[in-house]
């Protein structure tokens, strides 16, 4: 039986009424952009993760941009963050001007190593942008204490971790700003693109308000320059009906990766670290092995979905050569970089499916 990476049509069958009437609901008002379904979603997601404001933008790497423009991050700044992500976290910081400064990981967690910033820190950077990546929360202690010290910025990447926490303090509302991610594959995610922006501070949100609408307020009269990031309420209604389900969905990718956990005891395998003081909500459930490449290829003619997140650096791709990074620099994030794949573990998963990943993985290793 095939297995994929993610089965949304898993959950839509679950939810399906609830969605047909959110989406029934917008057709009927016809307010499509922005209007009261996304002011209710942003106050929602805000009090569901203890911010005082959340703000609805276009996608989450348009959330990563407006987060540092609303820090006044541009030409010749320098953002210090993880080579070990999704190219947007790095990507939003070039396309402003600035310079990322990439900081090796933990190899336990794969998050940014704290120990590693302060070294990085220059008198042009501005800001370090945490990325809480696969579900857990980077240490988020250290950094802030470095970036109190060097009065810099703090802004998460949460785009994969909506619900999870640190020392009880969730994901996105740790720093100065969080973004969030509703891309449909991740734990809270919609039918199409959408993201949010969190804070806690009035006056960054006044302006991630008016940069998402051109920088305009009122309408027509630019105060700044901004751009056209503004959230659809089809994807907030669907967001608002999905969004009762978001902790009964972390618990059960809790439940199934502490089934992955026991079914790989016994293996060559090394399952996921999770710090005793976070929560992680396992957007992915990413294991490392060897010969990964011939894995994933056993995996796949057997019909299991599976994915590398992310098979070349940040520090290594072409488009940041200039740069001068090379093989070898940040040893940790080329290693993971080269065993590490996530297997399925959406909450619809059963444990015999997943009982057939992990016996197709055992198969291969003890052929």
């Amino acid at each position: 039986m095939a297995i994929p990476l993610v089965d949304l049509k898993a959950q839509y069958k679950t939810i399906k009424d609830e969605i047909d009437a959110a989406i029934g609901d917008v057709l009927e008002s016809q307010w499509f952009i922005l209007g009261p379904k996304v002011a209710e979603l942003e106050e929602k997601i805000a009090s569901y993760c203890n911010a005082k404001y959340g703000i609805g933008v276009a996608s989450g790497s348009d959330a990563l941009l407006l987060a540092l423009m609303a820090v006044d991050v541009g030409h010749g700044d320098e953002v210090i963050t993880t080579p070990f992500t999704f190219f947007a976290t790095a990507g939003s910081v070039s396309r402003l001007g600035a310079k990322p400064v990439f900081v090796d990981i933990d190899p336990k967690t794969y998050n940014i190593n704290p120990q590693l910033i302060e070294e990085k820190i220059t008198d042009k950077t501005k800001a370090i942008i945490p990325v809480h990546l696969y579900g857990q929360c980077a240490d988020m202690d250290p950094i802030l204490e470095i970036a109190s010290k060097h009065d810099l910025y703090v802004i998460e990447d949460a785009a994969q971790a909506i619900g999870a926490r640190y020392k009880d303090r969730k994901a996105g509302t740790i720093g100065h700003l969080g973004c969030l991610s509703f891309f449909p594959t991740k734990n809270l995610g919609g039918y199409g693109d959408g993201g949010m922006i969190l804070t806690n501070d009035e006056e960054l949100m006044e302006k991630i308000k008016i940069l998402r609408v051109h920088g305009s307020k009122p309408k027509y009269h630019h105060s700044v320059i901004g751009f056209n990031s503004r959230l659809d309420a089809l994807q907030a209604a669907i967001l608002l009906a999905k969004s009762e389900h978001i902790n009964e969905w972390n618990e059960a990718r809790n439940r199934n990766a502490g089934i992955y956990n026991s079914l790989f005891a016994d293996m060559d395998v090394v399952t996921p670290h999770v710090e005793e003081f976070n929560y992680s909500v396992y957007n992915q459930y990413v294991i490392m092995v060897e010969c990964r490449d011939d894995i994933k290829s056993s995996l796949k003619e057997a019909g299991i979905g599976t994915e590398v997140y992310y098979p070349i650096p940040l520090h290594l791709q072409e488009c940041y050569s200039t740069l001068g990074y090379h093989a070898g620099d940040l040893p940790a994030s080329e290693k993971a970089s080269k065993h590490v794949i996530a297997l399925p573990v959406y909450p619809e998963l059963t444990r015999g499916q997943q009982k057939q990943v992990v016996d197709n993985i055992r198969g291969f290793l003890t052929k």
